[in-house]
């Protein structure tokens, strides 16, 4: 890792800055929705009408472009809305929403759907990519996605598609905040600033990581596809909250509403999506 300046230290310092939990951090099950095909991940929309989730279905390989996969769309008590939104994709992971416009990796190919007209309006290929993960937007609408087979992040900027950071080690989960990147490489959580100067925020997990998300300033959930979620405390503190990989229940790339402080947890080869309250 790079050597930051001491004005990037201090700025991240702030950046990061939220106080630290005394109390142990605890999730308690709220429902679970059945028979959704291999859910690989979990978006959580804030529409003013009425909030929804759209999940990412692989049905099938994560490899194979087999046209077999699609995108539900949920209820946040997990009914289901429209178990067929989009159809016909191949083996989809991670979104990010900007706008009107949802983004999706889809193994080579970044995918953009428009949600109004709930149809695929491009299908944009990434050069060399070979297993893309997830994806992340920025307030300014650029968009990040991994390949974690090739330990790199690209980027979608002005219509066009470029590599962004390379040598990061299985990158899997990203999340933008402001013009930082946050990213799961391996068994590492790290910050990475706008001159790409990368920190670690934390590390110790126990196998690699797939979902990020941010419950308030510095501190974090993160799962691992394994089995394993942990709070990240803003000292880079973990608190393990589920482990279950003795019952072979994946936990993939999660969803959270920041309002009703739930977790959306996909448990893909259980064909499951489990809700949670943190609390």
């Amino acid at each position: 890792m790079k050597k930051f300046s001491t004005l990037i230290v201090l700025s991240f310092s702030l950046l990061f800055a939220g106080a630290q939990a005394q109390a142990a951090k605890q999730l308690e099950s709220l429902w679970q929705t059945i028979d959704l095909p291999t859910p690989e991940s979990v978006l959580y929309v804030a529409d003013k009408k009425a909030p929804y989730l759209f999940v990412a279905l692989i049905d099938g390989q994560g490899n194979v472009a087999d046209g077999k996969g699609g995108i539900t769309k949920l209820a946040t008590d997990g009914k289901v809305i429209d178990k067929n939104w989009i159809s016909g994709l191949n083996a989809p992971k991670g979104m990010a929403l900007h706008e009107n416009y949802l983004y999706v990796a889809d193994i080579t190919e970044l995918v953009i759907i428009d949600i109004k007209k709930q149809k695929v309006i491009k299908k944009i290929p990434v050069a060399d990519s070979v297993f893309l993960n997830d994806v992340t937007v920025n307030s300014s609408g650029v968009v990040f996605v991994s390949d974690t087979r090739t330990n790199k992040v690209h980027r979608y900027l002005d219509g066009k598609i470029e590599l962004y950071l390379d040598k990061v080690s299985s990158a899997n989960g990203l999340k933008a905040l402001g013009s930082t990147l946050v990213v799961g490489a391996g068994q590492e959580l790290i910050l990475v600033d706008a001159d790409k100067n990368r920190a670690v925020i934390a590390k110790g997990f126990e196998s690699g990581i797939d979902g990020i998300e941010m419950i308030e300033r510095g501190e974090f959930i993160v799962s691992c596809w394994v089995g394993l979620v942990y709070y990240v405390h803003s000292d880079g503190r973990l608190e393990l909250l589920i482990d279950s990989r003795e019952q072979k229940i994946n936990t993939a790339d999660i969803g959270y509403d920041p309002n009703t402080q739930q977790l959306f947890v996909p448990n893909f080869f259980k064909n499951t999506v489990t809700a949670y309250q943190l609390k």
